[in-house]
């Protein structure tokens, strides 16, 4: 059910793939089973399995306190922006290093353990006995709030939802499967407040172009199904009378889900 200012999600069940040996299974290895026909050099944003890493290190120097990240040139270039970058757009020609001022230590410490890995903290695991999707440490964290769920963002001075911005830190590095992975991973997440839905959504509209249509329609689901936690809030109303295209296509997005209701099929 819904608290009076908070919004609780459901975790979607998700078919299991063919058994294997293992109870629990990472988002990456349900993903590689599930596309062995693709080829490997087709997906720019896997992490390198059994690379020897022995390519230069490359210094990354991120946000205001200029915080100092070294990863190795090779994994950095599977993200798209990276390679751009490792190809002669460092601050120093022989510097080997890279300012992002506008980045979050914090996201770009989940996306380079993305790259390293296939996966940031927490993991995402399938349970094959529940047949479910769901975050590591689950049980422990439950009925104690969403503390590793968000984070201050000081560009927006204020909280957002870590998958959301590191959705949009995806789509400027050119990580699809990073996005799918922060995706499905919010999904999980519940006990979160209006405000920080209502927060995150606008983020997430800023920093995605027109034609992204899973985070901005994953925001527009959550408000609808939620609609009568959101139309007591009054964060809601403040938020609607500032305006903006979100609350153009919620608006579009409901009359939408009236019609279906009023002429099922």
């Amino acid at each position: 059910m819904f608290s009076r200012r908070t919004y609780q999600t459901e975790s979607a069940r998700h078919r299991a793939g063919k058994a294997t040996r293992s109870q629990k299974r990472s988002f990456r290895d349900h993903s590689i089973a599930n596309a062995k026909q693709k080829e490997r050099s087709q997906k720019l944003d896997s992490p390198p399995l059994g690379s020897t890493l022995t390519s230069p290190i490359i210094t990354i120097v991120v946000g205001r306190e200029q915080r100092l990240f070294a990863a190795h040139e090779d994994v950095l270039c599977l993200s798209s922006f990276f390679k751009a970058a490792c190809r002669g757009q460092f601050q120093e020609a022989h510097a080997r290093r890279i300012d992002l001022p506008d980045e979050e230590p914090e996201i770009f410490s989940s996306v380079l353990e993305y790259l390293y890995k296939g996966d940031y903290y927490p993991r995402l695991n399938y349970n094959k006995r529940r047949d479910v999707w769901e975050l590591e440490d689950a049980g422990a964290n439950a009925g104690r709030g969403t503390v590793e769920s968000t984070v201050y963002h000081n560009g927006v001075a204020g909280v957002i939802l870590k998958d959301t911005i590191i959705y949009c830190t995806a789509e400027k590095y050119g990580l699809e499967e990073l996005k799918r992975l922060a995706l499905r991973k919010q999904g999980l997440q519940s006990g979160i407040q209006c405000s920080t839905i209502l927060s995150s959504a606008r983020y997430a509209y800023a920093n995605t172009p027109d034609s992204d249509s899973k985070m901005r329609a994953h925001y527009l689901a959550l408000i609808i199904r939620s609609r009568g936690t959101f139309k007591r809030s009054g964060t809601m109303q403040m938020e609607m009378e500032v305006g903006g295209k979100l609350f153009f296509d919620l608006f579009v997005a409901m009359c939408n889900h009236l019609d279906d209701v009023s002429n099922p099929m």
